[in-house]
């Protein structure tokens, strides 16, 4: 089970970090990641992080302004958002799984999806 929460209304150019904890002693085996959906788009790829942490990757829209993490002795995994835009208003999904490398990117490859947390940006 995966609880997502730290959302919320934010400033253009602030910052916001999500968490995501999840329940279960398996969660290090897990691939974490980050998806977002806005209002009739489709869910989209954010950042995912290998099992270890040492593997990271990001959508090109929030490469350099947001950072996953992981700590695996919490059962916990972050997203750091810095340098906040309007377009990235969004309800934020944290998700686990264990995809393949070239499978990373797409929903379906993650078995397990937490409730969402909103993120709003006003200009």
């Amino acid at each position: 089970q995966l609880q997502a929460c730290g959302g919320g209304l934010v400033q253009a150019g602030g910052s916001l970090r999500l968490s995501c904890a999840a329940s279960g002693d398996t969660f290090s085996s897990y691939t974490m990641a980050w998806f977002r959906q806005a209002p009739g788009k489709e869910r989209e790829f954010v950042a995912t992080i290998r099992t270890s942490g040492g593997s990271t990757y990001y959508a090109n829209s929030v490469k350099v302004r947001f950072t996953i993490s992981r700590d695996n002795a919490k059962n916990m995994v972050y997203l750091h958002m810095n340098s906040l835009k309007p377009e990235d208003t969004a309800g934020y999904y944290c998700a686990a799984g264990r995809p393949i490398l070239s499978a990373i990117t797409t929903p379906r490859s993650y078995d397990y999806w937490g409730q969402g947390t909103q993120v709003t940006v006003s200009s």
